[in-house]
């Protein structure tokens, strides 16, 4: 039985491992995307540059943060739970100040319409 229950938590290790990459790799690839969408849309001039980059930058970050959330499972140590404990905190407080100016952003743009 506790041949089964080791084989059982390497298994689980690894499958999340894989998820936690693959959350990881999904928000590297909306920050690039929307990094490279916003310096086309700087080139030309486009209005509402600032709020889709806010807004591609948060959902990057609401991957990176479901990476960290997903390794809790597997956290051996109250060390590495501090540590990741402090790293969602770090991204939650960064998430929250990104939605403040989208927030903001928005407003901007509605009020800058309204003047013309």
């Amino acid at each position: 039985m506790a041949g089964f229950l080791t084989g059982a938590e390497e298994v689980l290790y690894d499958i999340v491992q894989i998820c936690t990459m693959l959350m990881e790799l999904f928000g590297v690839g909306v920050l690039v995307y929307t990094a490279v969408r916003s310096f086309i849309s700087w080139v030309k001039r486009e209005p509402g540059l600032r709020l889709r980059l806010a807004q591609g930058i948060a959902l990057a970050l609401e991957f990176k943060m479901g990476g960290e959330v997903l390794r809790t499972v597997v956290v051996r140590e109250w060390r590495e739970l501090g540590i990741l404990g402090a790293i969602i905190l770090l991204r939650g407080v960064l998430t929250f100040l990104i939605h403040w100016e989208i927030k903001n952003e928005k407003q901007d743009l509605e009020n800058e319409k309204d003047i013309r």
